[in-house]
């Protein structure tokens, strides 16, 4: 038994804790302790293959590493005594094929809880090249070359934030703050989630680099309780740095000084929107502003604030190392670098993934994903969550990009992608979305407190088979009302996924309406019959 055996790593996100890889993780220690064996047993963070968990990788010799699926303490010891079922066996080069990783590079790789890990593996050289060799205005100038654009939804140009906060004259070294947006509150979405859980260091080494370029010495984590886990690690990861002096003062022998601090969101959808962000962070409501004043210019307790979310953050490490040029040279014209998708719902492989801007969305669901679950008809894909809208199959083909999403009457958001299929009602689908956002408005402003319910009665006499036809009228009017009146990104996004489904699906609105069926079979008030289509 474990003969030749040197490492053996195991994925320790929490899809893999979910799937039992904590009460697995015990037992081989166990095991180990007890044979007084000469293998390191470390914990990783999500490779990505989260539909195979619990996942392990066995290092041999100088042996390339195998990774393992859907492993338990049975089967671990079996392929440990070299007795290797080979259909638990994953080609890890198939599986991230038509992928492309600079964010989720150590994810999965490296332990998350140990600083030399990550440092191993270039961790904390992009802030030290940034200090003691670049600029403040070379690191944003890198920035505007690589063009990447924020990574939450909106889509805004990074270096645009940064430089509008650079420029605001700061009095004291506290006048400037940097803040991580780890608030991911959408529907099937993780990828915040994973990439703190997994590579926190590179997130604080993006935030590093923020708070250099813009004249900040204070920053702020803002991650949603119900994330404990990826708290733990991040909290874990800034005492590490602080004990190796990479925070704190005189980083790097240099006149930088940076905090770092967490603190934690309850849960409101809302609290994405970074203006109601801040207010939360400064112990309010959170309640959106107007703006301008941006946060840019007047943030957190009214001073100059960069606000970026998880992914974008880690992207600058990256970027700073290998220059904006090479980070531009992967994506479309106006859409740079790569983006990280939690592809979900019914798809044959659900997972983490990262793919080039530009690779389209068939690539994704098809050769990525798998295929539909069952060998069901695909119907639409869910891009942005409760922000985005539904996109049908005749444009499977679409590349990724921030334009041609929104050309669909969609949005990138931040990453969330779930997959549709036959059984899915185009209705109903629209009536969840919208009772999620009916639950998170926050109800400052009128047009999306009054607007998202009135949508969602429609809606559900629709399903309850009390609808009439000028319903469909009523529901795009008051959706476009939203739009154009709503105070924050919530109610101005939350009429997308009604807008989508009647622009590609209104054949089932009117089945909802005049046949009182329907085809998919999931309002239960309506006929199930199929329709002919």
């Amino acid at each position: 038994m474990f003969e030749n055996i040197t490492c053996i790593k195991i994925g320790m996100s929490s899809c893999g804790v979910a799937a039992g890889a904590e009460e697995l993780y015990q037992q081989l220690s166990a095991v180990i302790k007890e044979k007084k064996l000469p293998v390191e047993l470390k914990k990783v963070g999500c490779l990505g293959i989260c539909y195979a968990e619990p996942l392990i990788e066995v290092k041999t010799g100088d042996n390339p590493a195998v990774i393992y699926r859907n492993v338990n303490i049975e089967t671990a010891l079996e392929i440990l005594e070299n007795k290797i079922p080979s259909e638990l066996v994953i080609d890890e080069d198939l599986e991230i094929k038509n992928q492309k990783r600079i964010v989720l590079k150590n994810c999965g790789k490296i332990d998350p809880e140990k600083i030399e890990d990550y440092i191993q593996n270039k961790g904390y050289q992009a802030i030290k090249k940034a200090i003691l060799e670049l600029k403040e205005e070379k690191i944003i100038e890198e920035i505007k070359k690589s063009g990447l654009r924020g990574r939450g939804g909106a889509g805004y140009p990074t270096w645009l934030k940064w430089k509008a906060t650079k420029e605001v004259i700061s009095l004291n070294n506290d006048g400037k703050f940097v803040i991580c947006n780890g608030d991911e509150g959408d529907p099937g979405a993780y990828m915040d989630r994973s990439i703190l859980e997994g590579d926190p260091h590179s997130v604080i080494e993006g935030m590093m680099i923020a708070g250099f370029a813009t004249g900040a010495a204070k920053g702020f984590f803002y991650i949603r309780a119900e994330y404990p886990l990826a708290v733990d690690r991040v909290q874990k990861a800034i005492d590490q740095c602080y004990d190796r002096n990479l925070l704190g003062e005189k980083i790097h022998g240099s006149d930088f000084n940076f905090d770092l601090e967490i603190r934690l969101g309850a849960g409101a959808f809302v609290c994405g929107e970074e203006t109601a962000l801040i207010s939360s962070i400064e112990g309010k409501r959170g309640y959106p502003r107007p703006r301008p004043p941006f946060p840019s210019i007047k943030g957190l307790w009214d001073k100059p604030t960069v606000i970026n979310n998880v992914e974008t953050l880690a992207n600058t490490p990256y970027i700073i190392l290998n220059g904006g040029d090479e980070y531009a040279k992967t994506g479309t014209d106006k859409s740079k670098g790569t983006k990280v998708f939690a592809l979900t719902g019914k798809v044959k492989k659900p997972g983490l993934i990262e793919v080039p801007m530009g690779t389209t969305l068939r690539t994704v669901i098809e050769e990525i994903g798998g295929g539909i679950q069952g060998n069901k008809k695909f119907k639409a894909v869910q891009t942005g969550g409760p922000s985005g809208g539904i996109i049908p199959e005749k444009y499977l083909d679409t590349p990724i990009s921030y334009e041609s999403l929104q050309e669909l009457g969609s949005i990138m958001g931040s990453g969330g992608m779930i997959v549709m299929d036959e059984d899915d009602c185009a209705v109903d689908i629209a009536k969840f979305f919208t009772k999620f956002c009916v639950d998170e408005s926050c109800g400052k402003c009128a047009p999306c407190r009054i607007g998202t319910i009135q949508t969602l009665k429609i809606l559900e006499k629709l399903t309850n088979g009390e609808g009439a036809p000028e319903d469909i009228d009523k529901l795009k009017t008051i959706c476009h009302s939203m739009e154009k009146a709503s105070l924050c990104g919530l109610g101005q996004t939350a009429p997308k996924p009604v807008l989508s489904s009647i622009r590609y699906f209104e054949d089932e609105y009117l089945e909802h309406i005049k046949e009182k069926t329907c085809r998919a079979g999931k309002c239960s008030f309506l006929k199930q019959e199929s329709v002919e289509k």
